[in-house]
């Protein structure tokens, strides 16, 4: 990009050009995005004031955006922001970008949720929070508890549920799965979106998923080691009757299906995302059994 006069029309036209012949995901949304994010306009002010010049210094961030994005930085981390459900979540490379897929995720356990009486619901492996502040927020009475294993997510969660203001119901805790929760904890619903990607296929993704928490994605040699512990956990958390609700693997539903019936939940099943791919995984807590352990 030289140093002539570049209305906001003619950014738009070069760098959706450049994205696409890098090979760039979503080209033109790409740079509409970061665009508006340099402008802090809308994306629909963009074509409200297409022969508007950039000043100097707008064009300068804009370059360095384009050069970030082309090292494989993805757009959310760029921006700082990721629309969740219908809000805002802060996002950066201390956590998993959360995906559209995910929020299926939250529409089953809202299911599962009283819509005007309290409830309880654990999000494992909480990442940026956006399961359970989008749980905590769409379910004005109910209390949602979220643990991560990384401190650094854990903060950034906490930042999200105080920006959206459901902090004094959604607490987040430090630690592995179900070990930082008081020993009598119990929950109508347990959800969790585990790493579950196999160790061997990290390499081969994306640069711009390898740009994610590797912790937050790694799921150990066959993908299944976090599922495997968030399905045997939640039987000791979940009340008689309970939901355990999981995003999964698009290869893994015979397995985690297997897995939650070993476990002995009842009503076992695995469900498709919007492609058509298994992506959800569900179990009931059995009313007539104790919980193990």
């Amino acid at each position: 990009m030289s140093e002539e006069i570049w209305t906001i029309r003619r950014v738009l036209t070069w760098t959706t050009q450049h994205f696409e012949k890098k090979g760039v995901d979503a080209p033109r949304l790409t740079t509409e995005v970061l665009l508006a994010h340099v402008l802090k306009a809308t994306r629909v002010r963009l074509y409200v004031d297409l022969d508007r010049p950039l000043e100097k210094e707008e064009l300068a961030a804009f370059k360095a955006l384009i050069a970030r994005r082309m090292a494989g930085e993805p757009t959310q981390y760029l921006t700082g922001v990721r629309e969740f459900y219908n809000r805002p979540f802060k996002v950066d490379a201390r956590v998993l970008i959360p995906r559209p897929e995910t929020e299926l995720l939250v529409e089953a356990a809202l299911h599962a949720l009283p819509k005007d009486g309290p409830g309880t619901a654990l999000d494992v492996c909480t990442g940026s929070g956006c399961i359970a502040i989008s749980l905590a927020a769409e379910r004005p009475q109910a209390t949602v508890l979220a643990t991560d294993l990384s401190s650094d997510a854990c903060a950034l969660a906490r930042e999200n549920a105080q920006a959206l203001g459901v902090a004094d119901r959604v607490s987040v805790l430090h630690g592995s799965l179900y070990t930082p929760l008081p020993p009598d904890a119990r929950f109508q619903v347990v959800v969790s979106n585990p790493p579950y990607i196999a160790s061997g296929e990290i390499p081969g993704l994306s640069a711009e998923v390898r740009r994610e928490p590797r912790m937050a994605l790694d799921g150990g040699p066959d993908g299944l080691v976090l599922l495997r512990q968030v399905i045997e956990g939640a039987r000791r958390v979940l009340v008689p009757g309970g939901l355990l609700a999981m995003e999964i693997g698009e290869t893994q539903g015979p397995a985690v299906q297997a897995l939650l019936q070993a476990a002995g939940y009842e009503n076992a099943r695995v469900e498709k995302d919007l492609e058509r791919r298994d992506r959800l995984a569900f179990g009931t807590q059995p009313v007539a059994n104790q919980p193990r352990g």
